[in-house]
């Protein structure tokens, strides 16, 4: 890992934002993007003459923003409850995939371990910039929509929980997943989106109705869409389509080709044009071996890649790296290109509410970017104006 005041990367195809610039470069000073443009400008620039910018020649390769990824549990053998050494070790492995932004999730637990897991993520969001945050992935749930989750801890969303987790998370707080059926659920939506927390409706057995009347309330994401809920039927619509009615909400998706058939992939994107953010949804298992892991307080049995709770069927999170999201969306789906960079970077910035200046290479925003190769496998990663792989 190196850094520099000072990085240009120029003769890429740049793919920002719905657009492709050919022979393109890119300008960095500091963690921010300051200019951009076409050609051989770029030799121009203060520092390349005199040796004093670290410069990258892309050879036609693609450069795209860094991927955000909203949902994320682990790595590594690492897990977001585990503390902050942990924390770092998922995310360096993230990174190496092009993931330049994480906000970290926790699976359901007491109030009183999520606390100090809440703020363990906030004293390393303080410190290093990859964290946007934490993720709550309940305890507010339906227990027959739970997946991998410990019924045990299942609870309502009563004021004085919601409360304490708000406090713990110092601020960083970015989403919780909730199911709005259940006691107190409408008033902890308004709760935490008045605190501005973007509230997901997930692990829910609502309706098309109650999806919508939660939509209408505040909620603006659907948790892993498909999974942890009603499917669609064609007299019984359920959350997903409420979720592409609403037209400011977000649909998070696993693309791992375990999760949601390649089909249906694509059907998302149809549905919900620009408002699917792609996701991993991965635990500590993801670039680790396969065996057992724990997640939250179950033991979960990863084989051939593909994570289930320990002596059953109930697939309990993902092995996915975003750069392969990328890749099945692209391949497997037949998603364009551009629209699936939109999905895990431009998308979910604009879900957490940072649209202005993370998920596009423009000036003023994040100097993260990812360059590929012609196959879409990542080359070179940029974070903050780090050079992180």
């Amino acid at each position: 890992m190196t850094d520099s005041t000072v990085t240009v990367i120029h003769s890429a195809r740049l793919v920002s934002a719905g657009e492709t610039l050919p022979d393109a470069w890119l300008r960095f000073e500091g963690d921010r993007v300051v200019e951009r443009g076409i050609g051989e400008a770029w030799r121009d620039g203060a520092g390349v003459a005199s040796g004093d910018a670290t410069v990258t020649d892309a050879s036609g390769r693609i450069l795209v923003p860094g991927f955000i990824d909203l949902h994320c549990h682990g790595a590594g053998g690492a897990a977001a409850e585990d503390g902050e050494r942990a924390i770092e070790t998922m995310l360096d492995v993230h990174s190496s995939h092009g993931t330049t932004r994480t906000v970290c999730s926790l699976v359901s637990a007491p109030i009183e371990a999520l606390v100090p897991r809440l703020e363990a993520i906030s004293r390393v969001a303080a410190g290093d910039s990859r964290v946007l945050g934490a993720h709550l992935e309940g305890p507010f749930l339906d227990e027959a929509f739970r997946g991998a989750h410990d019924p045990a801890v299942l609870r309502a969303a009563d004021g004085a929980a919601i409360e304490a987790l708000l406090d713990a998370s110092a601020g960083m707080l970015r989403q919780v997943t909730l199911a709005p059926e259940h006691d107190r659920g409408f008033a902890a939506t308004r709760r935490l989106t008045e605190a501005g927390v973007a509230v997901a409706v997930g692990h829910t057995g609502a309706d098309y109705a109650t999806a919508s009347a939660a939509f209408d309330a505040g909620a603006s994401l659907l948790t892993h869409a498909f999974n942890g809920m009603r499917g669609i039927h064609h007299r019984q619509p359920g959350p997903v389509v409420a979720a592409m009615h609403a037209p400011h909400v977000t649909l998070e998706l696993i693309a791992d080709g375990v999760h949601v058939h390649p089909d249906v992939v694509r059907l998302a994107f149809q549905g919900a044009p620009g408002r699917v953010a792609l996701i991993t949804d991965a635990m500590a298992a993801t670039g680790a071996p396969d065996g057992e892991y724990d997640l939250g307080s179950l033991t979960v049995e990863v084989r051939d890649g593909v994570a289930r709770v320990a002596g059953t069927d109930t697939i309990a999170g993902s092995t996915l790296t975003q750069d392969v999201a990328l890749r099945r969306a692209v391949h497997d789906s037949g998603i364009p290109f551009e629209v699936a960079v939109a999905a895990l970077t431009s998308v979910p910035a604009a879900a957490v509410g940072r649209a202005g200046d993370l998920g596009r290479l423009e000036a003023g925003y994040a100097a993260d970017a990812v360059l590929l190769g012609d196959d879409l496998t990542v080359e070179a990663v940029w974070g903050g104006g780090i050079r992180r792989a």
